[in-house]
């Protein structure tokens, strides 16, 4: 019996119209022009159409295709269960509208299969791809990444595409510490290969987007950005332990020593833009969604003091480097205090705003608090980095310096040589006390 090489596991959620071409067309390809042995799992979750009825014809006439039928819908539910019982080498995937070139798959198993990697993904955002899709969508996508990068400490190009593969061994240790069942499942898998220091391959794809993709981009923005903030929030509690599988990972730089420099002032500055956008915009969402029902004062005070504790902390973990509770709420408390010259240049600028306009518009009022914010935002960094996050005189409250996956680096104690001097001075400090005691 030959040894099964390449699973690829399709998701269909009620998928009745794409189904039978997709898969009569991926299976003709592995026939065709795949040399490795290969099998097609189609996962439906939860569909409610005839897309079940379909999976099992296919099921039946086709070798190589098998179906898997589960209750509850979700990607990653279904990735993770039929990933976590598979029994070949390489576990794949990819979207049902095979939005992907097929002629991609080889170059995405090949180096998991030679031992090369461990992981591979295909991006649609590297040199060498070619990608048809809206801007909005362009956007959206880009803008994931770069937070993903900033934030998350990322180092893969495009988490979001529907092209990816594992090594099953890899996949055994990493699937456990997976939670999300959704959307956001790649992503989780890619951060934790990445702080488990495992090598992830890159294909550069041919990518046409399915106008007919019913995916709902705002709810999987959102759900996207909780799973960030669970991440991040599980890293610096140390609740989410990653193993070393391979290698240097996140914790380390190349030289396998230097921790990450969060003092490094390009980066700060690139970190904090990325929470002050965040801020900002759910800053505005508060204050428009407040507005009808209290005044703009009120609503203001409201709205800020809201975002500027998100904002404290989310700079203390993310642009700092700070994280555990020593010191949080001193961080927090100080924060807040940073946060009254926001209230009192936003405040201040509403008030300059109703004396000269008795009824300003509402786009008036959102531009004149935008302007105000800018100013304080430039204010709040300079005191983040110099007062509120900053190294004391002595170093007193400053916590060791932090690597990428959230260990702290041990602090190098000196030795009684190093304070004192040499061995005949400390014997002799140590005979000094004695004698005096």
């Amino acid at each position: 019996m030959k040894v099964l090489q390449v699973d690829v596991v399709v998701p269909v959620r009620n998928e009745e119209r794409d189904l039978v071409p997709s898969i009569r067309r991926l299976v003709a390809y592995l026939r065709e022009s795949f040399p490795f042995t290969a099998r097609v799992t189609i996962a439906d979750n939860g569909s409610t159409d005839t897309t079940w009825a379909i999976a099992t014809g296919l099921d039946r006439e086709l070798a190589e295709v098998r179906a898997v039928h589960m209750e509850l819908p979700g990607r990653g539910r279904a990735l993770r269960a039929i990933w976590s019982e598979s029994d070949a080498e390489v576990l794949a995937y990819m979207d049902v509208d095979l939005s992907t070139d097929l002629n991609a798959l080889l170059p995405l198993v090949a180096p998991l299969l030679s031992g090369h990697s461990d992981l591979a993904i295909g991006t649609r955002l590297a040199r060498g791809s070619r990608v048809i899709r809206g801007p909005k969508r362009e956007l959206i996508s880009r803008s994931y990444n770069v937070l993903l990068r900033t934030l998350m400490g990322a180092r893969f190009s495009d988490a979001q595409c529907g092209f990816k593969a594992i090594r099953r061994d890899q996949a055994q240790a990493l699937l456990p510490l997976t939670q999300d069942t959704g959307w956001f499942f790649d992503t989780e898998l890619l951060v934790l290969a990445e702080r488990a220091g495992l090598r992830i391959h890159e294909v550069p794809v041919d990518w046409i987007d399915d106008l007919d993709s019913r995916v709902d981009i705002i709810g999987t923005a959102l759900a996207d950005l909780r799973g960030m903030a669970r991440l991040g929030a599980g890293f610096a509690r140390g609740t989410i332990q990653v193993p070393q599988l391979r290698g240097p990972s996140l914790a380390t730089r190349r030289n396998g020593s230097k921790p990450v420099e969060f003092s490094s002032l390009p980066l700060q500055i690139a970190r904090f833009a990325v929470i002050g956008v965040g801020s900002t915009i759910a800053y505005l969402g508060l204050y428009l969604l407040l507005r009808g029902s209290m005044p703009a004062q009120a609503d203001n005070l409201i709205s800020l003091l809201l975002t500027a504790v998100a904002n404290t902390a989310a700079n203390r973990r993310l642009t700092f480097g700070i994280s555990g509770r020593p010191n949080a709420a001193r961080h927090q408390f100080k924060g807040l205090l940073t946060f009254g010259i926001g209230l009192a240049l936003t405040a201040g600028a509403l008030a300059v705003l109703d004396a000269g306009s008795p009824d300003p518009g509402r786009g008036t009022e959102i531009a004149v608090l935008l302007g105000a914010n800018l100013v304080a935002a430039a204010l709040r960094f300079a005191l983040y980095r110099t007062w509120v996050f900053g190294r004391s005189k002595r170093g007193a409250g400053h916590p060791p310096a932090e690597t990428d996956d959230g260990a702290r680096a041990e602090p190098v104690r000196p030795s009684p040589v190093e304070r004192f001097g040499s061995t005949v001075q400390v014997t002799a400090m140590t005979a000094q006390r004695e004698k005096t005691s």
